[in-house]
């Protein structure tokens, strides 16, 4: 008998969210970097193993915004947490307990959902720190199962989903057995290049980036690929761009090894920086650049 269901994927920023959802998945649909809040919109990622179908919401970080980019991402991580049938709440083992968590923690004791607390980055800390970030927890809501994990090493993933598999119900599937993520092409091109800025720039830039695709032409050996980098400030352009368009050719150069794994094509890469001062500050702007409520 076949089973589904949604599964939230929850937690502060950077605590390994987006990683733990490409490990299960084994593709990369969810991009990642060291920078927190690197995630934006909800994703989807599917997961069919033997007669079970797993719909993964990774969702951006919680935390408090600043701004209308980070009022949307709030509000995408809460109404995810809403529309599943079960939450996975990710912790850094060696973290204390944040208000995040806490305002979790009451949104599962008050909503009745089942949840799995995964402690991540287990390989950093020893099993009297693991035992004792368990015991916090528990201390503060009865979880289904409380499963130490490895996200970058995929260790005890499979366990995670062994405990998941428990939330799942008898129904018919809602996507396909080789499908792994509802994003569109355009969206996933986006958030790769939207990566390689996160992790070709170190300063702070990355963050007032947005990266809109302009035109998308597959032409089955070619994929041709125009995109738009938006930045906040004029200053900002220059070191994007770098020396003699150095930056941006280094961006251009990783994006293009992923894309073109991604759709097994050559892949030709064509990037532009404009500037759109403040525009995080802008609600109708964060619309315009594909972060919009899905409800």
């Amino acid at each position: 008998m076949k089973k589904t269901g949604f599964i939230a994927i929850v937690g502060r920023p950077n605590v390994g969210k987006s990683t733990l959802m490409n490990s299960i998945l084994g593709e990369k649909v969810a991009i990642v970097s060291s920078k927190p809040q690197t995630t934006r919109n909800r994703i989807t990622g599917i997961h069919t193993k033997g007669e079970n179908q797993f719909v993964f919401l990774d969702t951006p970080g919680m935390h408090n915004p600043k701004n209308s980019l980070g009022e949307f991402m709030v509000k995408a991580a809460d109404s995810t947490m809403k529309d599943a049938d079960a939450v996975v709440l990710v912790v850094d083992t060696g973290k204390e307990i944040s208000t995040v968590e806490e305002n979790v923690i009451a949104y599962l004791k008050k909503s009745g959902i089942p949840s799995v607390l995964a402690l991540n980055k287990i390989d950093m800390y020893n099993r009297e720190q693991i035992a004792e970030t368990i015991a916090k927890y528990a201390d503060k809501h009865s979880f289904s199962a409380f499963v130490p994990i490895s996200a970058r090493s995929g260790k005890n993933v499979d366990e995670l989903l062994d405990e998941c598999s428990k939330f799942l119900e008898e129904s018919e599937w809602f996507f396909p057995e080789d499908m792994v993520t509802d994003q569109p092409e355009r969206q996933i091109a986006a958030e790769i290049i939207r990566e390689k800025i996160l992790r070709t720039l170190n300063k702070e830039i990355p963050h007032g980036t947005a990266v809109v695709i302009e035109e998308f032409k597959d032409e089955g050996s070619l994929v041709s690929i125009r995109a738009e980098i938006f930045c906040e400030k004029a200053s900002h352009k220059g070191i994007i761009v770098g020396k003699n368009g150095a930056a941006l050719k280094l961006i251009g150069t990783y994006a293009r090894e992923d894309l073109e794994k991604l759709f097994g094509a050559k892949v030709y890469l064509n990037l532009w920086v404009k500037v759109k001062e403040n525009w995080r500050e802008s609600a109708r702007t964060v619309g315009n650049f594909g972060y919009r409520d899905e409800d």
